[in-house]
């Protein structure tokens, strides 16, 4: 399945939802899926669980992009089609001193 038909999915299927709920609520429901992630990530469940959560930060991520007009894979393709943003090569080339939240 493509970033496209994924994002049209979950749209068809929570879109209205979601934006009754609102982009600061659906985000704080987000984050709440990403620090669910953080603990499968830490080993704290089974690998199942870990394929899951991985699953809901995707939708739960396009559902914002959704709600706030953005084409995932538009964006993805601009920002990432070429490699790295930073040095453009793929691999990365870029220097590994990056803090841990912050990307290229």
């Amino acid at each position: 399945m493509k970033i496209s038909e994924f994002q049209q999915v979950i749209d068809q299927t929570f879109g209205d939802k979601d934006r009754r709920r609102g982009i600061v609520n659906t985000f704080l429901w987000f984050t709440e899926e990403v620090g669910e992630l953080a603990r499968a990530v830490n080993g704290r469940t089974s690998r199942e669980n870990l394929r899951h959560e991985f699953a809901d930060v995707l939708a739960w991520l396009t559902t914002l992009a959704s709600i706030a007009n953005v084409d995932l894979e538009e964006v993805a393709r601009e920002r990432y089609g070429s490699g790295c943003p930073r040095c453009k090569k793929i691999p990365c080339k870029c220097d590994e001193q990056r803090t841990p939240v912050a990307h290229c």
